[in-house]
């Protein structure tokens, strides 16, 4: 897998970092990379085999794009792995560094129609508004 790794350390439990990364109500909270931007619904069926549909959109609703795919692997408070309905995989790993503290390494392979670069900011503006939104809720 010719994947793009990120990384960031959140000062929070692993429960509490896994519970509002799977839970759809705080996932309309935090999925979106620009404050201009929101996630207006969040469906998750959190097992193997399971889908997920999350819908971001500009707030001027100008521009919006759904991210869909399928659970292939699922370890509670670990791993989780699947495949977009573009067919690229994404592997997100909860590490827990010690009580209070999780690591979250996330990989995922880049569409072609955009640069590496572009979509690594995108993605990563993603996962540091979720490191934010869990460390202060």
């Amino acid at each position: 897998m010719d994947s793009v790794r990120m990384e960031i350390r959140i000062l929070e439990p692993v429960t509490k970092v896994w519970e509002y990364f799977t839970d759809p109500y705080h996932i309309r909270k935090w999925n979106f990379a620009y404050d201009k931007w929101y996630c207006p619904s969040a469906e998750i069926d959190l097992r193997e085999g399971g889908r997920f549909s999350y819908r971001m959109e500009a707030k001027d609703r100008t521009f919006g794009l759904d991210f869909a795919g399928v659970f292939t692997e699922i370890i509670p408070m670990e791993l989780i792995r699947f495949t977009l309905d573009d067919d690229r995989k994404v592997e997100i790993r909860f590490e827990k560094v010690d009580e209070d503290t999780t690591d979250i390494v996330e990989f995922f392979e880049p569409e072609k129609e955009n640069s590496r670069e572009m979509q690594r900011e995108s993605w990563y503006a993603i996962l540091n508004n979720f490191h934010k939104y869990v460390e202060n809720h």
